[in-house]
């Protein structure tokens, strides 16, 4: 069961209880696009640790993030973000 917790407004943490994070696709479409977490976040404009958190599943981008994360690794957002078995 994942619960979701706001932080602040806009900052949002995911808390796995009883099961394991979903596997981070994030991490593996950014190496296969030959970026750091670094380079991945300014060509999107957000600091490196936004991007750690978002691989570690730590953190909910936004739609708008997801998208430039979808364009800039050169996937779809099912691909990144899209439950995995879920047709």
């Amino acid at each position: 069961m994942t619960y979701i917790v706001v932080i602040m407004p806009g900052i949002y943490y995911n808390l796995y209880v009883n099961s394991q994070p979903p596997p981070n696709r994030l991490k593996i479409a950014r190496a296969e696009s030959g970026l750091t977490q670094a380079e991945l976040a300014e060509r999107v404009g957000v600091a490196r640790q936004t991007i750690g958190l978002i691989e570690a599943g730590r953190y909910n981008p936004t739609l708008k993030l997801c998208l430039k994360l979808a364009r800039v690794t050169n996937k779809t957002l099912d691909e990144l973000f899209g439950e995995q078995g879920a047709r």
